[in-house]
């Protein structure tokens, strides 16, 4: 909790206005009751034998009254929208920090919290901390300053009778830590229920149509009712703690005030100056002090769920990375050509029994077309993840142009690629924004001749507002196609050095496939590494790479391949007729 309250280090001026207002508030409202009990006694004179009252003392008093709850309020507005702006600025620094943070994540550590963990973290529970900011702001000076002064007004209006509040106090304490004792574990569980039904619900939202195909509708449904009634019966049980809490106090506040009139007017009225205006003053006093106290439980009661949030947030932000930039990076020669090479290089998933690549050696000529084939679970996509560094080799090296890519910044790293993956991913916006995504100059004509290579030129001209068509979240709007050939087509924009394509043509037809590749051979100039599963699609590579379980039994030309590499056999056998081979 401390860590994340760091994060108002900016706003410390901010900070310390707000309290010298609250503790100007909380001293203008500690003078109220003395100022009654003066009205009392020297306005309408209950002090005296016979009731005398003085106009002019009762009006002398009254405004000053009504002086002190004017600046009060005014005190009160002002702070309050400091405590807001306060805390909203805080939540934004600290959602801004978490999401730059999820931004360095490698695919393991992204694997490690889950996109449904990540997204709860950066909402919900950064939520719950700008609230306990919120009421810190507010409640850290104004709850102690009106507990300490009510009670020493108190005993300096009758130190018998304020003893009273002592046993208040004790009552409100012991109420408290049962609460605190019940409630405390369960708010723990209660943010891990909402990661379970988020969970469930992104689930079933990306997974709709295999739903629907299934006609699992009502499974799915009732998955989601499961973790929504364990979510329902843990927010009951906790509210119906809480609900007793405020009835208990209510009562506590109103015996007080009852034993306090019955004893002040019985035994203690008119002995030691104790007259009618200390007794209005010391009830008064009574209740501030028990709602300061109740101010403190509410403090009490929101603390512990915050710092539940505060810990899933700073685990975040905590959590080492894997991958980072070097100390003393390497700049990138203006004269990269984009030849890819591993040497040796070896992964395995943490805690795997075996690695996933096994000495994997190749080099990718600059220029030229590089293409890896194998059975499902061979270790392509992995072994081009490692190349933009998504994941980090276990041992040896991944060099471009000779440069260790360990040596080079990240974003110096991915400036030289281009990369498609197979799920073709579109942005919510234009078909514009999203081809020229990663295109700095923004330029129309880059645009059009990477829709023109894309293949996606035709079916975007169709659509109503061309270029300027709305793209909804995730691209459901568009076909896997077309989604893959905008994707394409957002990487030609980039003009990279090297391209990257994760069996990205895997949902184009026969002929686009053709057409699309053709233009890429001649009208793209730079590295190409392909990944695929479709013999068509790279027969035409200058170099083939055959991996099978994580290693590598090929490499040459489609022709080289067929007559010395028996998995490439087994492929191209079954996915060619014999003349095609």
């Amino acid at each position: 909790m401390i860590k994340a309250l760091k994060f108002l280090k900016p706003y410390k001026w901010g900070v310390l206005l707000v309290f010298a207002l609250v503790a100007l508030r909380a001293f203008l409202d500690l003078l109220l009751p003395m100022i009654l009990g003066w009205l009392v006694n020297e306005g309408i004179g209950l002090g005296d034998a016979t009731i005398d009252p003085n106009i002019a003392k009762i009006w002398e008093y009254a405004l000053l009254m009504l002086g002190a709850t004017i600046l009060s309020i005014i005190f009160t507005i002002i702070s309050g929208y400091m405590e807001s702006k306060i805390s909203a600025a805080f939540a934004v620094d600290l959602r801004r920090a978490v999401y730059k943070k999820i931004e360095q994540f490698s695919l393991r550590e992204m694997d490690h919290f889950t996109t449904s963990s990540l997204i709860t973290r950066s909402t919900n529970d950064i939520q719950q901390l700008q609230n306990i900011v919120n009421t810190l702001l507010r409640m850290v000076i104004l709850a102690p300053f009106l507990a300490v002064g009510a009670i020493a007004f108190s005993i300096a209006q009758h130190p018998t009778l304020s003893m009273l509040l002592s046993v208040s106090i004790i009552s409100l304490v012991v109420m408290l830590a049962i609460i605190f004792t019940i409630t405390l574990p369960r708010f723990q569980l209660m943010q891990k229920l909402i990661d379970k039904l988020n969970l469930r619900t992104r689930e079933n939202l990306s997974g709709l149509r295999v739903v629907r195909a299934y006609n699992t509708q009502e499974f799915q449904a009732q998955r989601i009712d499961e973790a929504s009634q364990e979510s329902k019966n843990l927010n009951i049980f906790v509210n119906r703690i809480m609900s007793m809490m405020w009835p208990t106090m209510g009562l506590i506040m109103g015996l007080t005030s009852l034993a306090i009139v019955y004893l002040g007017s019985r035994y203690f009225i008119g002995i030691d100056g104790f007259d009618p205006g200390s007794m209005m003053a010391l009830m008064q006093y009574s209740m501030r002090a028990i709602m300061a106290f109740m101010f403190l439980t509410m403090i009490f009661i929101m603390i512990p769920r915050a710092a539940i949030s505060a810990k899933r947030v700073m685990e975040v932000l905590e959590m080492e990375i894997e991958i980072n930039d070097p100390e003393d990076p390497i700049a990138l020669p203006k004269d990269m050509k984009g030849e890819v090479e591993f040497d040796n290089v070896t992964f395995k998933y943490p805690d795997a029994h075996a690695p996933v690549l096994s000495n994997i050696s190749f080099k990718a000529a600059a220029g030229k077309t590089t293409a890896f084939i194998g059975s499902t679970g061979s270790g392509k996509s992995t072994l081009i993840n490692l190349i933009p560094r998504f994941y980090e080799r276990t041992s040896g090296t991944i060099k471009i142009d000779g440069i260790d890519i360990k040596k080079l910044r990240q974003e110096d790293l991915h400036s030289t690629m281009g990369y498609v993956p197979q799920k073709g991913i579109l942005f919510g916006g234009s078909i514009k924004g999203n081809i020229l995504f990663g295109n700095t100059d923004y330029d129309d004509n880059v645009m059009i001749e990477a829709a023109q290579i894309a293949q996606a030129e035709t079916f975007i001209q169709e659509m109503e507002d061309g270029y300027e068509h709305n793209i909804s979240q995730g691209g459901t709007n568009v076909s896997g196609g077309q989604r893959q050939r905008l994707s394409i087509a957002r990487a030609i924009a980039k003009n990279p050095l090297i391209y990257i394509f994760d069996d990205s043509f895997s949902a184009l037809d026969y002929q686009t496939d053709q057409k699309l590749r053709k233009l890429l051979d001649e009208k793209i100039k730079a590295t190409k590494l392909i990944v695929a599963q479709r013999i068509n699609t790279i027969r035409y590579a200058d170099q083939i790479i055959v991996l099978d379980q994580g290693t590598i039994v090929g490499k040459g030309t489609h022709h080289e391949l067929l007559k010395s590499c028996s998995v490439y056999q087994e492929i191209a056998s079954s996915q060619l007729s014999k003349e095609e081979m």
